[in-house]
């Protein structure tokens, strides 16, 4: 009987261990939005970072579906406020539903940092060459921006990086297009700061 039990417990542990392997190769869990798939977390040189929440930025009368945004945060925050008003890593990640002309983008942009309420005049030459990095995008592109507080947001595009812009000013303001009292669309909003990504 007590060989029988060593053989039992040793095909448990091989059990165990091959289950254990079998674990440790499966992917982050991915959450999604409008068939646009988001890690759950990301490595930064900062440390790591956790999806707080995704929105649907929608545009036009016809609600026309745009991107998907993602943000990705130190820790999780429902607290817009407190999120703008902290200087910490971060990322936006931008996945396109559709084809988006440079100059459609280039002026929601723009129309973006208005509706923040912010004071641009300081920030006037920093959005000029932000808003010079964007392109035309095509269904399927990632544009992210992502804010490291010693060097600035840096702009990238599915992964190649197109130039960053210093100051802690001009990354609280950008985000605020995002996060700020008038943002695109409020279930946008919501839905990055950990509510339902509706679409």
């Amino acid at each position: 009987e007590g060989g029988e039990f060593m053989v039992v417990s040793r095909h448990l542990c091989v059990l165990a261990i091959a289950l254990g392997i079998s674990f440790a190769v499966v992917p982050a869990f991915a959450a999604m939005c409008d068939e646009a798939e988001f890690k759950d977390a990301i490595k930064e040189s900062n440390g790591d970072l956790i999806l707080n929440g995704l929105g649907l930025r929608k545009a036009t009368f016809f609600e026309v579906k745009v991107y998907v945004v993602g943000l990705y945060l130190p820790e999780k925050s429902s607290d817009a406020g407190e999120i703008l008003s902290t200087d910490q890593p971060w990322r936006l990640e931008l996945r396109f539903v559709r084809d988006v002309g440079a100059s459609n983008m280039k002026e929601a942009i723009h129309n973006g940092f208005e509706s923040t309420g912010a004071n641009l005049a300081p920030l006037d030459k920093r959005i000029d060459a932000f808003v010079g990095m964007l392109t035309d995008f095509t269904g399927g592109q990632t544009l992210s921006f992502t804010n490291e507080p010693e060097t600035g947001v840096a702009v990238g595009l599915d992964g190649t990086a197109k130039g960053a812009i210093e100051g802690a000013d001009f990354a609280s303001t950008l985000l605020a297009i995002w996060l700020g009292p008038k943002p695109a669309n409020e279930e946008m909003k919501t839905g990055l700061l950990g509510g339902a990504c509706e679409w």
